[in-house]
């Protein structure tokens, strides 16, 4: 009784390893933030037009996209740890390249294979975060994560601008990015592994709906309660895989035959998931355009997208407490209808004589939503993942949810072209509303009840 009385919870856990989980996802954050506003500067230096430099830029998300899966292949091949190291090195190689790109075409190369990398980074944390952190701190685990992100593309274009006015040099900062990931590699091989040293025991929990082969992996279950302490040791791994089953067939269950298994959880509350990563990444885009749109100036634009960004960081972790404490759909559905609603009243304020103030109001109110949400997408994943396998279901996750985050700026820009940004807005409004029907649909079946 005093074992386990005495036993470190969670938290305790967490606290101890964070600098391990969280602090290689800080520092690669960072320098890819740094470097992100620099790359349509540099392209342009190269010889790039207006379109061609955001074609270049937007290469950092195509490479994310394409990189999902092979990074859920290699997660579960040679583990979290190999995949972030390796991902590392490959990333310095595309930052050399980014630094001494001759011609457009190999900077372009660069910022893809960079893009390619970071999606290991991102999915190895996820698969590890998975495996280990019990259901009942799963959410805030995740959020915080989510967190560290936007902390590092927060604070990553202020340390660019310091490097821009101390050396004038627009490389300053892809060296920076640079000298992050070497942090990181080190980090990474030589700090203590957690992957060794915090687990979470495996077992079946309770779920909202019926639909078993998708919300309950039975084969997988075991036969142990889940008490929500941590432990040490290995986590037992039900290998079934054979030859043929596609991407990654041997052992483990390859990704192809992941996708096809866990189909209909894919095709439902996967694009629930994609709609909210499309209006999340539509805000980006909106935002900036509508500021232009009803002539504001550079100034009064960044400080109104600035305060909605400090917004959304600031209730990060406020996401993760309600999910674990009331459920998942207590923060997706507020999120999902504040920035829904948020899209469609805007729209319709372009041609008032109070223009700039209800910009200024609806991107707050975006910020809150966003804010909310943080988390969600990396939580629903987990929740709905195998639990013994979960890195190639999480490699077709996150290509869902990465591809709707990289349609949505393509999606505003052709209304936007054929009718008028109003319109776009609108649409993006009306994709956040119907999405959070999908989740008010699909989340009570899939995932998880939490028990507070």
């Amino acid at each position: 009784m005093s074992d386990h009385a005495d036993s470190p919870t969670a938290r305790d856990v967490l606290w101890r390893f964070g600098p391990m989980v969280y602090g290689p996802t800080v520092l690669f954050a960072l320098g890819e933030g740094a470097v992100i506003p620099l790359i349509p500067v540099i392209a342009a230096q190269l010889g790039a037009d207006v379109a061609i430099a955001a074609l270049v830029a937007s290469a950092l998300v195509v490479g994310q996209l394409c990189g999902n899966i092979p990074a859920g292949w290699a997660v579960a091949r040679i583990g979290e740890r190999l995949t972030m190291a390796i991902a590392g090195v490959l990333s310095l190689a595309g930052v050399v390249g980014m630094a001494l790109a001759p011609s457009l075409g190999i900077f372009a190369i660069a910022v893809f294979l960079i893009g390619f990398c970071a999606a290991a980074f991102g999915l190895a944390r996820h698969s590890f975060m998975t495996t280990r952190v019990p259901l009942s701190f799963r959410a805030r685990a995740l959020s915080l994560l989510g967190g560290t992100f936007r902390l590092g593309m927060f604070v990553g274009p202020f340390v660019a601008a310091g490097l821009l006015a101390l050396t004038g040099d627009e490389h300053a900062a892809i060296w920076f990015f640079g000298g992050c990931l070497v942090a990181t590699v080190l980090l990474v091989l030589f700090g203590p592994d957690p992957e060794k040293q915090f687990v979470a025991p495996t077992s079946a929990p309770t779920r909202g709906g019926a639909d078993t082969e998708d919300a309950v992996d039975t084969e997988d279950a075991v036969d142990t309660e889940d008490t929500g302490e941590p432990v040490t040791g290995s986590i037992p791994v039900r290998r079934t895989g054979a030859p043929g089953d596609g991407v990654g067939s041997g052992p483990g269950t390859g990704v192809i035959r992941t996708m096809w298994r866990h189909r209909r959880v894919l095709s439902t509350l996967g694009l629930a998931a994609a709609s909210l990563s499309a209006v999340r990444s539509a805000r980006q885009v909106v935002l900036p355009l509508w500021g232009v749109s009803i002539g504001l100036d550079a100034q009064t634009i960044a400080l109104v997208v600035g305060i909605s960004g400090a917004i959304d960081f600031a209730l990060f972790y406020a996401s993760g407490q309600v999910m674990d404490r009331f459920g998942r759909l207590w923060a997706a559905l507020p999120a999902m209808i504040l920035m829904g609603a948020g899209f469609v009243a805007l729209a319709f304020t372009h041609d008032l004589p109070q223009a700039a103030m209800w910009f200024a109001m609806f991107a707050a109110v975006l910020g809150v939503g966003n804010g909310l949400s943080s988390g969600i997408l990396l939580t629903l994943g987990a929740d709905v993942a195998p639990k013994t396998d979960p890195a190639p279901f999480l490699g077709s996750w996150r290509t869902l949810t990465d591809g709707g985050g990289a349609v949505a700026p393509l999606l505003v820009s052709g209304i936007a072209a054929v009718a008028s940004l109003s319109v776009a807005t609108g649409v993006m409004g009306a994709i956040g509303l119907v999405g959070a029907l999908a989740f008010v649909r699909w989340v009570p079946r899939y995932v998880p009840r939490v028990r507070p």
